[in-house]
């Protein structure tokens, strides 16, 4: 039996530049999460009083902020790919 070990890469340093766009990626990603959770808990008030219009429009609301929360993840995960 052979025991191979596999080295420990190397992490780059991370700049200034490179940090302060991680925080932003970070935070607007935060942002539109908050929003999409604001307008999922507008659509649930919006079926219990009965207004299922409302109601749709506040799930459709909620779904463009989680796409554009998960547009900042994707690229925080570019970020990080290319910084390791």
């Amino acid at each position: 039996m052979t025991n191979t070990t596999t080295p420990i890469k190397k992490q780059s340093p991370v700049t200034a530049e490179d940090n302060k766009k991680g925080i932003e990626n970070h935070k607007k990603a935060a942002s539109h999460f908050e929003a999409a959770a604001q307008h999922h808990q507008d659509a649930a008030k919006h079926h219990e009083a009965g207004n299922h219009e409302k109601a749709s429009e506040s799930t459709i609301k909620a779904h463009g902020q989680q796409c554009l929360a998960n547009e900042c993840q994707k690229e925080d995960a570019k970020h990080h790919a290319m910084n390791s």
